[in-house]
């Protein structure tokens, strides 16, 4: 494993478990009233593409970061739909 696949992994274990309070936060109060339902389905559909891009490229930062991510925009998102 290179440096740069290193410092590629960090950065996304940093962005992607900074998502980590806010879906535990949405879960646990089921409070997703500050949330936009428009924002998060783009967020959520642009994870998925960068997913889908990380993997098409064999990235391992960007495949991993937004497989994660995904699951957790998708669980956030799925709680607004559920509990407008």
């Amino acid at each position: 494993m290179t440096f740069i696949t290193l410092i590629g992994l960090l950065a996304a274990a940093c962005t992607t478990f900074s998502f980590l309070p806010q879906a535990i936060k949405t879960i646990r109060t089921k409070d997703t009233q500050s949330i936009s339902l428009s924002m998060y389905a783009l967020f959520t559909f642009g994870t998925l593409l960068w997913l889908l891009y990380g993997i098409f490229t064999d990235n391992l930062p960007v495949y991993l970061a937004n497989g994660i991510t995904l699951l957790f925009a998708l669980i956030i998102l799925g709680y607004k739909v559920r509990y407008k």
